[in-house]
This record gives structure tokens, C-alpha cells and sequence, in this order.
């Protein structure tokens, strides 16, 4: 197997575990098995960069004296913000001779500014998606999954998530043995399913300011088979349905109902990943009564049946 460089960028105000979460996975697939990865990191002109936490971080070598690598790996960061079109002029000459292009968090706008998203799909951390999409409307932008693969072109949302990407691409090169090795070794998942949502319905929603909403939004997440129509949360908040639903709006950004199927929908993929339950007990554990609406849930977010769901993601093989 030929060794395949792995270069990572570094500017000013890189966010630091952009940089270092897929490093320490790429550093411990060439320790699993030597010989794999040639490991640099590079700056504009070779000088150390300081990250947005105040680290200080000596780089490898300069972007000039760099060869094209196989992976090229773009962290995110404050230092996004304001364009460097050196680096941008950098990115737009070498980003397309590299076989894979790899970016993390608000890395996707520095690939989009150089063009090399252009008519691809691709995502970046939840709070810059929809910059992105208005600043780049050739991007097919999809805010959800924690990352996405387009051809050679890899884009993953905020900070962790460039770890889950790194597994991926390492379990592509080396099998899933080495990259569940990996994992173990950092203390993560093998690695979350890409199409995985960046966060959980409850930091989807904002929380409630009063007291009765946020406990009924507790409950909602504690209770998904129990019922939970807008009469039973609005008696449990002893407001009427009507003042319910729209406090419950107004203070969570949300209404009850999508609340609601945010939550039943992650508790059941949740169970359907990390449990052998029948989808039958699944289905209703989740509050979906059957598995029929489950099923019709499923495809409506997610283009896949639940048990195609769990043959995907679920770590070991479910009879």
C-alpha cells in the first residue's frame, strides 16, 4: 500500500481540534499500521499561526514548499472570516490536484471561496449553513448531516465532527477493523453515520424561558411514547391549547408538533443503532404506535426505511 500524505492548512485563527481531532486519528492509523499516512501541516509562509483559543501552533513547513498531498484537509475557525486570498489563490491551484479534498466546520467556506464547491453538495457547522448558501448559491448546501461526501470532495460540520469524518476516511483506506482500534484508542464512537443530525432536537430548539414550557419539553424527550398532543402538553403546562402552542413557539422557535417528531424520530434512530429491539417495539417505545408510521416517517426525513437504517448503521448485524 503506497504511504499517502496527509497535509493539513493552517492560518491564524484556526480553530484548533479542527486541526488536531483529525490529526490524532490519521497519527493513530499510521501507528495501528506504519507506513500509511505521511502526516504534515503547512502555513502560508512556514511562520507558527495562532489558533482562536490563543494556542500557538509551529507548522511542518510552508504551503510553497509543500508537495500536492492525497488528502488535503481545510480546518474552519475564526480566521474564516476574513478571506486571505493568497490562500484562497493557493487552494484554487493545488485544491483540485489533490484525490481527496477534506474540509472541517467553517473549512467549507475557504474551499467555496477558491470555487471547489461548486456544484456539489456539501455542509459545514449549523451556524454558517445558511452564509454559506447565500454567499455561494452554486453549493448545494444541506445543514443536517455531520458530514458529507461528494466524490473526493468531503465536508463536515463543526469541530467533533471532523473526528467522525477522519474515522471514515481512515476505515475507507484501512478497513473498519483499524478505524474501530482508533476509536477505542480516543474513547469515541466507531464513527456517527454521516447522515447523522449535527445536533439533537433539543439544541435544535432553543429553550423555554418559563418554567412549565421547559419542563414539558423535558418530558416530551423523557416520555416519546406517552401522548403527546397539544392537549395533553398544554394541560401538563395548565395553560389551553391555544396559549400553549403559541408560547411553546415563541419560546422554543418551534412548534409542539415538529418538537415532537424531532424527538420521537431521534429516539427511534437512536435505538435502531445501538439496540437489537424488533421495529415493531421500536416503533411504539418511540410513540409512532406502528410500524407503518414509523416507516412513513423515516422515509419522509430521512429517504430510508427503517430497517434500512439499522442494515447501515447498526455496529454489528441485527437477527
Amino acid at each position: 500500500m503506497a504511504q499517502r500524505t496527509v497535509l493539513l492548512l493552517l492560518f491564524d485563527g484556526v480553530q484548533s481540534l479542527d486541526v488536531t481531532g483529525p490529526l490524532e486519528v490519521f497519527a493513530g492509523a499510521e501507528l495501528h499500521t506504519p507506513g500509511t499516512y505521511r502526516i504534515r501541516t503547512a502555513s502560508l509562509d512556514g511562520a507558527p499561526v495562532r489558533t482562536s483559543s490563543g494556542l500557538t501552533v509551529v507548522p511542518d513547513e510552508s504551503l510553497a514548499d509543500s508537495d500536492d498531498p492525497h488528502t488535503l484537509l481545510v480546518p474552519g475557525g475564526q480566521g474564516t472570516r476574513s478571506p486571505d486570498t493568497r490562500l484562497t489563490d493557493w487552494l484554487r491551484e493545488h485544491g483540485p490536484r489533490a484525490e481527496r479534498l477534506v474540509s472541517v466546520c467553517t473549512g467549507a467556506i475557504r474551499l467555496a471561496q477558491a470555487g471547489l464547491l461548486d456544484g456539489r453538495r456539501a455542509t459545514t457547522h449549523w451556524a454558517y449553513c445558511a452564509k454559506l448558501a447565500r454567499d455561494h448559491p452554486a453549493v448545494e448546501v444541506d445543514p443536517d448531516p455531520i458530514y458529507v461526501r461528494d466524490g473526493h470532495v468531503s465536508t463536515s460540520a463543526g469541530v467533533t465532527s471532523g473526528i467522525d469524518l477522519a474515522l471514515a476516511l481512515v476505515e475507507e483506506d484501512l478497513g473498519r477493523d483499524a478505524a474501530l482500534a482508533i476509536a477505542r484508542h480516543l474513547v469515541v464512537f466507531l464513527r456517527r453515520p454521516g447522515n447523522q443530525a449535527q445536533f439533537s432536537a433539543q439544541l435544535a430548539a432553543q429553550t423555554a424561558q418559563r418554567e412549565p414550557l421547559r419542563e414539558v419539553q423535558q418530558w416530551i424527550t423523557e416520555h416519546p411514547g406517552e401522548d403527546l398532543s397539544v392537549e395533553a402538553l398544554a394541560a401538563r403546562a395548565r395553560l389551553s391549547p391555544r396559549h400553549f402552542a403559541r408560547a411553546f413557539q415563541t419560546e422554543t422557535g418551534m412548534t409542539p408538533g415538529r418538537y415532537v417528531d424531532r424527538v420521537r424520530l431521534e429516539h427511534a434512530r437512536r435505538l435502531l443503532e445501538d439496540t437489537a429491539d424488533g421495529i415493531e417495539e421500536i416503533s411504539r417505545t418511540s410513540g409512532y404506535g406502528t410500524p407503518e408510521a414509523m416507516r412513513r416517517a423515516f422515509v419522509r426525513t430521512l429517504g430510508a426505511a427503517p430497517s434500512e437504517y439499522r442494515r447501515r448503521f447498526h455496529p454489528t448485524p441485527v437477527h
